[in-house]
């Protein structure tokens, strides 16, 4: 099966897609062990209709190695197009196209030229200081991806990551 691919002007549309959290969030949020780390994720219902996967992994080891992502479920398959992906200062960082290495926080983007040359999606990233662990990331992400929180006083959604 051909991976889908997209234009950036595609991904920014996805990305910019309302995504609305239900109420009951905190109640479906439940890390699930694994090897070597715990992991949740979430489906989301976008504005538009899209398919949206919120996948948030937390190493068990090492307090700055977690990854929160946004996928996109392209319709009539079982893939996952990720279209950001924020990871913590847990290892070394490299763009290929453009040369360049970091170790620092940093959001990963999908890219059309990426894709282009056979590569994942979401290669492509550069370093942030707008989150520095888990919990922030995934604010941060919640704040640039267009997500919808309800208001409840009663709730933090963030404090059960």
């Amino acid at each position: 099966i051909m991976a889908a691919r997209y234009s950036d002007r595609e991904i920014e549309e996805l990305i910019g897609e309302r995504k609305p959290l239900s109420q009951d969030l905190p109640s479906c949020v439940r890390f699930k062990s694994k090897l070597g780390h715990k992991e949740y994720d979430l489906t989301i219902k976008g504005g538009k209709g899209s398919d949206f996967r919120l996948i948030v992994r937390q190493s068990s080891s090492n307090f700055l190695d977690f990854s929160v992502i946004l996928a996109y479920c392209p319709v009539n398959t079982n893939q996952l197009f990720r279209l950001r992906r924020y990871n913590g200062k847990s290892h070394e960082h490299t763009n290929r196209i453009e040369k360049e290495t970091f170790y620092d926080f940093h959001i990963h983007t999908a890219t059309e030229r990426y894709q282009e040359l056979g590569m994942r999606e979401d290669t492509y990233a550069e370093p942030t200081d707008r989150f520095a662990d888990l919990h922030t990331a995934l604010q941060c992400m919640m704040d640039d991806c267009n997500f919808s929180i309800p208001e409840d006083p009663q709730h933090d959604f963030f404090q059960e990551v």
